[in-house]
């Protein structure tokens, strides 16, 4: 059941964290990473096995939109190339060539429903050659889609935004957010695909857009689509998705990630609280809040070779102004704002995982750190695989297991404890690259080509 409240929230280590649309219980899904992007669900057991799917669902195209739940729904995103299968580049390398594949191309939103799989409604958003192109391992739709009481928003790159009605599928509204080219910042003619992911709360759609030609940060109205506000961004190209949360004064902030801006802004009209520079040069992973401290990782090459190296920042939610760049190894610039830093572990695709007081990180090649998010006490660094697999997905958790998932659909179950312990492994034996979302008993995955949940 859906709350009639326009967000209910969720508590997580003494932060509220915005769970849209959900249920009291948080029984729901409603955006990338779940409730508050935290990736956790407790309250019922979870599967280790994965022979068989409960139901699976093919869906054409290409897509590494996460699957969104809401009211029995599971809405998934996805982008149809005409006359031209859709190729995916995935495994450990550094080609950062763009896919040949600028072809028409159908951007749809499926309904389905989440006990049994089948299609509810399947709807055009649009239908257009897509004006950027993408990296050998992305797609034309990887913003996954945010529900909020009977409204589903999903942005489809260069297309826009679109709302629709979760129950019928009908269109409510379209903006148009201008061209969103994104590639890395020092090889500027490279197109790899624009990849952050819309969220709702208090009722409006915040759209981080750190693109090549005028990057932003905006609300719109939820029911109309309407602007409310818009600031500019002084950053390079990033990927990631925001992060909302009320402090205990009861002010909303929008926390940011970012290579020369990372930070908050206020959700009431997008004035800014704190900033700080510092961050890798392909910015991807989403912020991370609780315990009073908001978690900020980045990778691959910074901007200046004074800059830290592949950090991770745990900055005070009670922040204030311009605090600067830390200095480029562990403890230069921890203070009374940065609780505590890290350098040389920090995740380039996924987003971490606060779980029980333990914040877990995972490299692209399945090496898996577990620090004390109060402190940042490393407890292990340890790798999970062998090393010939990539992990793009970021990890997710409930009863007391970690699911980590790797390109290639290995799954690894790991126990949320301070110490390496692999409690099963698993073969989806299909292509893997969305985060799962986590429903009651189960896990929901978009691989290549289908949906599938198991339980």
């Amino acid at each position: 059941m859906s709350s009639p409240f326009p967000s209910a929230a969720l508590l997580v280590s003494g932060l509220v964290l915005f769970t849209p649309g959900a249920s009291a219980l948080c029984q729901d899904w409603p955006q990338f990473r779940g409730p508050g992007a935290s990736g956790v669900r407790d309250g019922a057991p979870l599967p280790i096995e994965f022979d068989e799917p409960t139901w699976r669902t093919e869906v054409p195209g290409l897509s590494h939109a996460s699957p969104v739940i809401a009211d029995g729904r599971v809405f998934i995103a996805t982008a149809i190339p005409k006359g031209k299968e859709a190729s995916l580049k995935v495994g450990l390398y550094g080609d950062g060539d763009s896919a040949d594949d600028l072809v028409e191309t159908q951007f749809r939103l499926l309904a389905l429903d989440e006990e049994t799989g089948k299609i509810l409604w399947d709807v055009l958003a649009d239908e257009a050659i897509p004006p950027f192109g993408r990296h050998t391992k992305a797609t034309q739709a990887n913003s996954t889609p945010a529900v909020s009481g009977n409204l589903v928003v999903a942005l489809f790159g260069s297309s826009g935004l679109f709302c629709f009605d979760t129950k019928s599928g009908e269109k409510r509204w379209h903006v148009d957010l201008g061209p969103l080219d994104c590639g890395p910042w020092n090889v500027t003619d490279l197109e790899w695909g624009f990849a952050s992911s819309p969220i709702v709360v208090d009722g409006l759609v915040v759209v981080q857009a750190d693109v090549k030609t005028k990057p932003f940060l905006a609300a719109f109205d939820l029911e109309t689509g309407e602007e409310k506000w818009r600031v500019a961004r002084d950053d390079v190209n990033t990927w990631s998705t925001p992060t909302a949360v009320r402090l205990e004064s009861g002010e909303v902030q929008i926390l940011v990630n970012g290579c020369k801006h990372m930070g908050a802004y206020r959700l009431k009209d997008g004035s800014e609280v704190w900033r700080m520079a510092g961050g890798g040069g392909i910015p991807v992973p989403t912020p991370v809040a609780g315990n009073g401290l908001v978690y900020l990782t980045s990778n691959h090459q910074p901007l200046e070779v004074s800059h830290p190296q592949k950090p991770v920042y745990a900055v005070k939610l009670t922040a204030q102004g311009d605090l600067g760049i830390p200095g480029p190894r562990r403890e230069e610039g921890v203070g009374e704002q940065l609780a505590w830093m890290t350098t040389r572990r920090g995740n380039y695709m996924q987003t971490p995982l606060l779980y029980d007081g333990l914040l877990w990180l995972c490299y692209d090649s399945g090496i898996v750190t577990c620090n004390d998010a109060a402190t940042g006490e490393e407890f292990f660094r340890e790798r999970i695989q062998d090393g010939r697999e990539g992990f793009t997905a970021s990890p997710v958790a409930g009863d007391g297991l970690i699911y980590l998932t790797s390109e290639q659909g290995k799954i690894v179950v790991l126990g949320a404890q301070p110490e390496l312990d692999v409690v099963a492994r698993a073969d989806l034996e299909e292509v893997c690259m969305a985060t799962p979302a986590i429903v009651e008993g189960g896990l929901i995955f978009r691989l290549q080509g289908a949906v599938a949940r198991y339980d």
